[in-house]
């Protein structure tokens, strides 16, 4: 273990250390050992980390050490995207915090009543983690004072600005101090997130964990089938396999069609995607395929292209591609962000050269499998995870992501872990709910104002 791993290589007080080996934290994270030594010398940070890299107690530990235990007013601020994350940052920094016994940590989110939190400021807190909606109304309120602020983080960055934030934290950051150690943490970088870090960070130190893309990190696999037999390889490759996301790749349009009319025809929750659909139609695939109610994509290499799909499981050529490079560019979207990817190719007996080719390109010899080895499990295919709920509002009613969040997670209403990507687009907006919630989502959504109004919604179902 080098000392660049080692906590005990931080100026960090010794009660800090000792609570971090009680709780087992023996090593630091790439994230901590990149951010930690910046975060401690009152740096501004833009951190590109995802959920489970260790990042809670990369900021933590920071915003901790910089307390002043004596003072109780609001010194570091934490905003989340969701009540779940805040709850899990919350719980995460008080036992972080246990080397002292008088920090307090307040979680301050939406969907709880008021009058507690009311209480709890008053008797004052160190550190507040929230949602910004409700972090604003304490603001407003008067109850949630910022001018002793030091550290202010903004965990999941990217989300907070997709679920359309924007205004709820400038209100909060314009009455915070101008001088304070600004930390962004982001899964991803998006150009608003660089726009945002220029807009609130000083001179910020920008890192990015090494998390390239590993061809080691893919299982390819070809399988030889006669020319008349792709469709049905195709499903006995998914029947087997049981990837919870497939992505097919076809040459031509009328393959994606047909391919996927026959999928669905046999159980699988399958959409095609090609240049002749409407731009409408065409999002509407996007959305159910990325937001998991759809578990079988297929597609053109054109109709793919600008395809961002995070942790697609398996990517299928129902043909091979005419270039090596097309190969290459095809499987690259499996096996992510330190995933396992899994990419399987039907090939005839005529097409040797299309893979000697590929070969080539690769310096590697593909694996051959046989067809006949596979087996598949009585029944149909299961479910998707997710279904997709279609609200007749959009970003021309002033709708955004959090909006829709607080009209389902309200009184009555489904947890916000039971929704999934929430997708605004001019006049209406698509949700994914975890499917055995759908019909209390519905329900919620019939009963509820958003806004000060009624929405109807919808369940989307099989390839309509």
């Amino acid at each position: 273990m080098t000392t660049s791993t080692v906590f005990a290589s931080l100026h960090i007080k010794p009660p800090m250390l000792k609570n971090l080996a009680s709780l087992g934290y023996t090593a630091m994270t790439p994230v901590q050992a990149h951010t930690l030594p910046l975060i401690l010398t009152g740096k501004d940070v833009i951190a590109k980390a995802k959920t489970g890299s260790g990042k809670t107690a990369a900021f933590g530990i920071g915003l901790l050490t910089r307390l002043e235990v004596s003072s109780s007013r609001v010194q570091a601020l934490v905003l989340c995207p969701t009540r779940e994350l805040a709850d899990q940052v919350g719980k995460e920094l008080r036992r972080l915090a246990r080397f002292t016994e008088n920090i307090r940590v307040l979680t301050l989110c939406g969907g709880v009543p008021f009058g507690p939190q009311l209480g709890s400021l008053e008797h004052g807190a160190h550190v507040v983690v929230g949602t910004p909606g409700r972090l604003l109304d304490h603001l407003r309120r008067g109850s949630l004072n910022l001018n002793s602020l030091q550290t202010l983080v903004l965990d999941e960055a990217d989300r907070l600005l997709d679920m359309g934030f924007q205004e709820e934290i400038s209100e909060l950051i314009a009455a915070t101090p101008d001088k304070k150690q600004t930390l962004l943490f982001s899964a991803t970088y998006p150009s608003a997130i660089t726009a945002l870090s220029a807009t609130l960070q000083h001179e910020a130190v920008e890192v990015t964990v090494d998390e390239n893309h590993d061809e080691n990190a893919i299982e390819q696999i070809l399988y030889e089938v006669d020319p008349g037999e792709r469709t049905a390889a195709v499903a006995r490759i998914l029947g087997h396999y049981r990837p919870e996301s497939a992505l097919v790749f076809c040459n031509t349009k009328a393959e994606c069609q047909e391919v996927a009319g026959t999928l669905n025809r046999m159980g699988f929750a399958s959409l095609a995607i090609h240049g002749d659909l409407e731009q409408r139609d065409r999002g509407q695939v996007l959305v159910r395929f990325t937001n998991r109610s759809i578990s079988v994509l297929v597609a053109t290499d054109v109709a793919a292209r600008g395809l961002d799909i995070k942790e697609l499981a398996a990517v299928v050529n129902y043909e091979l591609p005419r270039n090596p490079e097309m190969y290459t560019h095809r499987i690259g979207r499996t096996g992510r962000a330190g995933e396992q990817g899994l990419a399987i190719s039907l090939v005839t007996a005529h097409e040797t050269r299309r893979v000697q080719a590929i070969e080539n390109n690769l310096e590697i010899n593909l694996t051959r499998g046989d067809a006949s080895m596979l087996t598949v499990a009585a029944g149909r295919p299961p479910a998707p995870s997710m279904v997709t709920l279609c609200i007749d509002g959009g970003r021309k009613n002033k709708l955004r992501p959090c909006d829709i969040l607080g009209g389902l997670t309200g009184e009555g209403g489904v947890t916000g872990s039971e929704v999934g990507r929430i997708d605004v687009f001019d006049n209406h907006t698509y949700v994914a709910i975890v499917r055995s919630s759908a019909v209390q989502a519905l329900a919620c959504l019939g009963g509820s104002k958003i806004k000060g109004r009624f929405y109807k919604a919808r369940k989307i179902e099989g390839s309509d």
